[in-house]
């Protein structure tokens, strides 16, 4: 089956000079993936109003919810960066500040990720 239409066809994959499929799976994959991922988080949030930081402390390193946060924040990161990828690509122009910019959102994810994980795993241990 193909999506593409005769006029798209005969041009090629256009401007990103590939088919840019696999990014926009990836990015729905994530979406997917945040989806219940929320739904636990914010959950568990509602029934956490009014604890104390013992009893977080406790939720935090009980019955997976380590692992969960940690999945968590992948996805959260890794979706928020193939966002922005995505809007630098289609917006900016100028193509060496295309690059510093997908450099520093890149690297910009990768740390905040790094951190909230170290902070889980500090928080449960």
């Amino acid at each position: 089956m193909e999506f593409r239409s005769p006029l798209g066809r005969a041009r090629g994959p256009g401007s990103a000079k590939e088919g840019g499929i696999g990014q926009w799976k990836a990015e729905r994959l994530a979406a997917i993936a945040l989806v219940p991922l929320t739904l636990w988080f914010m959950a568990s949030a509602v029934f956490m109003v009014g604890a104390d930081l013992a009893t977080f402390k406790e939720w935090a390193g009980a019955h997976g919810n380590p692992v969960l946060l940690i999945l968590l924040t992948i996805a959260l990161y890794h979706h928020a960066q193939m966002g922005l990828q995505v809007v630098i690509e289609d917006y900016v122009h100028h193509e060496g500040v295309v690059i510093i910019s997908l450099v520093l959102v890149k690297l910009g994810a990768f740390f905040c990720a790094a951190y909230t994980i170290f902070s889980i795993v500090r928080l449960t241990f």
